[in-house]
């Protein structure tokens, strides 16, 4: 790049700074307490990516979304996922009409996947055959019936949500479709200041108004101003090199790793860990990723790929850990 381009590019991220700094900003004024659950899921929506949150009922998460639909001004549609919820309930069906000759044929209406921002709420309660509705969705952005391809209005965002207590009558989602989420969020419960904040936001005043403040065409813009951002050769490497560390069988992988991990993280955590990274670089008003944007969303991109061998659940082991040992011990430069 020449200085002319640089300077362009550095305007761009000066400018991206601003707008993530005032949408989170607004969309805090409905959530509480969740800083970073807002800012990973503005981030999974710039992306391109989708997120699954796991907390407790009451924690705000469909009031999160509401609230990305009014700052983000795109459509938004809720699923409450139950045992009996079938593929059609969610892609639509194919039904017979006739036409004004009195002629039958078949017309597809769609189901409620056809929207921008979708709320999967309580997925693992539904079957394994409706969660795979979700399938085609998440990675190509369409959805296939009798032999018709109809893609979907960009952006397109699939927010699932499951409570981590209540396990009767679930269905754990498979690894194939934890995968396709950007990230897994943990929801923590509140602090008694916010708590006493949220009740008082909700019952002791009127509802707040939010501003509109981006659309789809600037958010679909916003991700290619993404791309421009500069990843030198050593932090690639570094992001690959975070995602072996948590294969048991490598050479970058720590002792605890070792001990506790069957299988780790798949090649879409590396994607994932750069598309984060380099939008937490611009986020903070820069135009290169560094080895700190990389580690930044570690945590959400690694935790739910990575999956414990028998003695790391006897153990009860949290993942979490074994991804922080990975941070530290693994070095920025390769040997």
């Amino acid at each position: 790049m020449n200085d002319q381009e640089l300077d362009a590019l550095q305007a761009e991220a000066n400018d991206f700074k601003q707008t993530y700094e005032s949408v989170c900003a607004e969309i805090s004024k409905v959530i509480v307490g969740q800083e970073r659950v807002i800012e990973a899921a503005l981030t999974a929506i710039i992306c391109g990516g989708n997120v699954l949150l796991e907390g407790v009922p009451g924690l705000g998460k469909t009031e999160l979304i509401k609230a990305m639909s009014e700052v983000l001004d795109l459509e938004f549609r809720r699923i409450q996922f139950t045992p009996d919820l079938m593929p059609a309930d969610i892609i639509g069906t194919n039904m017979m009409q006739a036409d004004e000759h009195g002629r039958y044929q078949f017309e597809f209406r769609p189901g409620p996947i056809f929207t921008q921002l979708l709320l999967a709420d309580e997925i693992n309660r539904a079957t394994p055959k409706t969660q795979s509705a979700l399938l085609e969705t998440m990675q190509e952005g369409t959805v296939t019936t009798g032999g018709t391809i109809h893609r979907l209005e960009q952006p397109f965002f699939v927010m699932a949500t499951q409570n981590p207590l209540e396990q009767e009558g679930t269905y754990p989602l498979p690894e194939a479709q934890l995968d396709r989420f950007l990230f897994k969020i943990d929801v923590p419960f509140v602090s008694r200041t916010e708590l006493n904040e949220i009740v008082n936001r909700t019952i002791l005043r009127q509802r707040v108004e939010l501003q509109k403040l981006l659309d789809g065409p600037r958010i679909l813009h916003l991700r290619t101003v993404l791309n421009k951002v500069v990843v030198a050769e050593p932090i690639r490497d570094f992001a690959c090199r975070l995602v072996l560390s948590t294969h048991p069988e490598t050479e970058f992988s720590p002792e605890g790793v070792k001990k506790f991990i069957r299988w780790g993280a798949s090649p879409r955590a590396a994607q994932a860990l750069i598309k984060a990274g380099r939008l937490r670089a611009l986020s903070q008003g820069r135009s290169h990723l560094s080895f700190d944007d990389v580690r930044y969303f570690a945590d959400e991109v690694l935790k739910h790929r990575t999956l414990l061998n028998y003695d790391g659940q006897a153990e009860n082991v949290e993942v979490g850990d074994l991804i922080d040992e990975c941070l530290t011990t693994l070095p920025e430069q390769a040997a």
